[in-house]
């Protein structure tokens, strides 16, 4: 998706949660500047694992922990997903995070070799500055026009961002775990707003529903 594209629900997302447009762009730019003295991993990488590969995408819902086993493809967590992988003994091979989850777990996978995609916003700054220094692959981005280093695939949620993600690289089909708009909220979620959370849920099966009606091939695991 590209960013205009994407700006068209941005836009009413701000509007529906009271965002700030500067405070997600000065997110953004703290990440580019603390990047650009890192160890960051390229785009190139990403495409590897998901140019027209099967990729399964894990978000937090409450189907996945009906769950029994992990399926062949590249495995993209999302966020609060990665403990739920960890817990099973299983890297996930990229994670997309707003640091939000059990950061811990994510370091640890990173310390290990999975991909992190982070995403800068007006409400995570606190988090980009106390995590960052301890990952050691990252991939920037920020749901505000991006900033030079930092991208925006689309998406808002870390569910429906991975989603976006994967359709940007290619991939060659999309099976989705834990991805439960209207149900009960997830324990690897670890969210305290069950209110917020619900309303993003909404925005989240808006913008993969969009996808799939441009002809993304998105399937959910319904086990």
């Amino acid at each position: 998706m590209e960013y205009e594209e994407w700006r068209k629900f941005y836009i009413k997302i701000l509007k529906d949660f009271g965002f700030s447009e500067e405070e997600d762009l000065k997110a953004g730019i703290l990440l580019k500047n603390f990047l650009e003295s890192q160890q960051r991993s390229g785009c190139k990488e990403l495409e590897k694992l998901i140019k027209s590969k099967r990729v399964n995408i894990f978000g937090a819902g409450i189907g996945l922990e009906r769950l029994k086993e992990i399926p062949e493809g590249t495995n993209i967590a999302c966020d609060g997903a990665t403990t739920f992988l960890m817990e099973r003994g299983i890297k996930p091979e990229i994670i997309v995070t707003d640091l939000d989850g059990k950061v811990e777990d994510q370091i640890e996978a990173s310390e290990n070799g999975s991909l992190v995609v982070i995403h800068a916003h007006g409400d995570n700054i606190s988090s980009l500055k106390k995590f960052l220094p301890r990952f050691r692959k990252v991939i920037p981005t920020m749901q505000a026009e991006p900033v030079e280093g930092v991208y925006n695939f689309g998406g808002f949620t870390d569910g429906d961002r991975a989603v976006a993600l994967a359709c940007h690289f290619g991939a060659g089909e999309i099976m989705l775990y834990g991805f439960d708009f209207k149900g009960a909220i997830g324990r690897y979620s670890f969210t305290l707003d069950i209110k917020k959370k619900r309303k993003k849920l909404l925005w989240a099966e808006r913008i993969i529903g969009y996808l799939v009606n441009n002809g993304e091939k998105i399937r959910w695991y319904d086990g």
